[in-house]
């Protein structure tokens, strides 16, 4: 199946705990980041904000390993199913989704 890569070449990857299911955190990757992350069976992304390839823990150490890719029904965005060696966020959150928005109803 031919992923759907946006006009910057990015595709979304929304990385899920493989065991507990928690959403940890969404990123982007190109076709280098998706390579590497194949071969290496860690992930790997693309820092929109930097303009380059990561390797999640490369720094922190709180590595992912990947247990399953999983494509949605467009072949526009990725669910990356893994094994964290650690926080997701560079807050030191568990999950990058840790704030609530209130709802008024």
């Amino acid at each position: 199946m031919a992923l759907k890569f946006d006009e910057k070449g990015l595709v979304t990857a929304v990385v899920q705990h493989a065991a507990t299911q928690q959403v940890l955190m969404v990123a982007w990757m190109n076709a280098e980041a998706l390579r590497l992350t194949l071969e290496t069976g860690e992930t790997h992304f693309w820092s929109r904000s930097r303009g380059e390839l990561w390797h999640k823990g490369a720094t922190s150490g709180n590595s992912q390993r990947v247990r399953e890719i999983r494509v949605d029904c467009d072949a526009d965005t990725l669910l990356i199913l893994v094994d964290p060696a650690g926080p997701a966020c560079h807050t030191g959150a568990v999950s990058c989704f840790y704030r609530r928005v209130e709802i008024d109803h």
